[in-house]
């Protein structure tokens, strides 16, 4: 089992939380915590880079949706990055590739 590693940095586009770990029910609170800390401004992008996550469930995937939800409210955008294979078969499964912009990796999901 591996800790919940949250890192934030800005970009061009707007802010970039990088998500490493296992992301579950036991943890999630630490990821809304800092998405609900952040300041979104309307048309900027937040990022939530998932490269080093090892695991998500339902209680994450929650999480994303909520991130989604508020920053819709400022109208802001939300896109993924370098989602795992095993996260991106369960978002495809559900239909939420249709909702979220999907990014091969941060780099790209922050080009303006």
């Amino acid at each position: 089992m591996s800790p919940l590693n949250i890192t934030t940095r800005d970009a061009e586009t707007g802010p970039v939380v990088e998500i490493a770990g296992e992301l579950d029910y036991a943890n999630v609170s630490a990821l809304q915590k800092r998405l609900d800390s952040l300041t979104l401004s309307p048309g900027q992008r937040l990022v939530l880079d998932m490269r080093g996550l090892e695991f998500c469930d339902s209680s994450g995937i929650t999480a994303l949706l909520a991130a989604r939800s508020r920053a819709e409210t400022v109208q802001a955008d939300v896109a993924l990055a370098a989602v795992p294979p095993n996260t991106l078969r369960v978002l495809r499964i559900v239909g939420l590739d249709q909702i979220f912009t999907i990014h091969p990796d941060s780099e790209t999901a922050t080009r303006p």
